[in-house]
């Protein structure tokens, strides 16, 4: 396996486990801030996250691959952390993949997920999902391994839905295969179905999985996951929806009193905000070539 920034910290421990790692979802640089200032050592920027916070539409496939390497340029100038980028199925074929795998490389993120879900793709967590053949969903590994330049490669399978678990265990050894440095089999509806991917896979590769509020995931703890074996769980939507599920309240209080007054507890105002951004710092250094 190529040592990438990722797979080297998820390499195996000399006691025989990977050390988990949480990455929370961010869709902009002020969300991979908060995610970055929070102290976590990554920042999945979401398909998802990109659809429902930029378009305010759905994850079904509507983000362009120009939208997404705009927002990984805009991010990786903001913060440090490593960033795991959404690829969907790569916007067309493998070599419109290809281009999207150089263009993400060179925007900084550290790390890019290839889907084998057919175009348009939808929500992994939605119903009614289809799979390319197998043989076109190599092409892509193979494709995107042969593209990078310093980036790791993660292959997600979304076949267990649609095919049953034996079968997308089947694609993503074929897609280890194919070069892939860690593998992410897609909604696993129960523990069981859990324990049995990472029984099979977790002591030869890095496994990744999703937890989504709301979705089929069996559990919501992801402690529970690494203990398996797993080495990463994605919390795509985690800011978003707590900041939505703050959302109403918040404009409830506003349009009922006409004050925010009432809900000043629960909210950051323009002083955070200025800090937190760096505003200080930011001003202090244009000062230093002012002359």
């Amino acid at each position: 396996m190529p040592e990438h920034r990722l797979t080297t910290r998820l390499a195996m421990g000399a006691d025989g486990r990977r050390r988990g790692m949480q990455v929370p979802g961010c869709w902009d640089g002020l969300t991979a801030l908060l995610v970055e200032q929070a102290g976590f050592e990554a920042a999945f920027v979401s398909g998802g996250g990109l659809a429902m916070a930029r378009l305010g539409r759905p994850d079904i496939g509507l983000v362009t691959a120009s939208e997404l390497v705009d927002a990984v340029m805009q991010i990786a100038d903001r913060v440090r952390l490593p960033l795991i980028v959404d690829g969907d199925t790569g916007f067309g074929n493998a070599i419109t993949l290809q281009r999207l795998v150089r263009q993400l490389d060179r925007a900084g993120a550290a790390a890019v997920q290839i889907e084998d879900q057919l175009f348009p793709k939808r929500c992994g967590h939605m119903a009614g999902k289809r799979v390319a053949p197998l043989a076109e969903a190599v092409g892509r590994i193979r494709a995107a391994v042969d593209a990078r330049d310093g980036m790791a490669i993660i292959a997600r399978t979304d076949a267990l839905a649609i095919e049953g678990l034996d079968a997308a265990m089947d694609r993503a050894d074929a897609y280890r295969e194919a070069g892939a440095d860690l593998l992410f089999v897609e909604g696993p509806r129960t523990m069981a179905e859990a324990e049995a991917i990472a029984a099979r896979f977790a002591g030869r590769v890095p496994l990744v999985h999703n937890l989504v509020e709301g979705g089929v995931t069996p559990a919501t703890d992801s402690g529970r996951f690494f203990a398996l074996g797993y080495a990463i769980t994605l919390h795509p939507l985690l800011l978003m929806h707590a900041m939505v599920g703050a959302a109403p309240g918040v404009f409830a209080a506003l349009r009922e009193t006409g004050s925010t007054d009432g809900v000043r507890e629960t909210m950051a105002d323009l002083g955070i905000m200025n800090r937190l951004t760096g505003a200080q710092q930011m001003l202090e250094e244009g000062d230093r070539y002012a002359g």
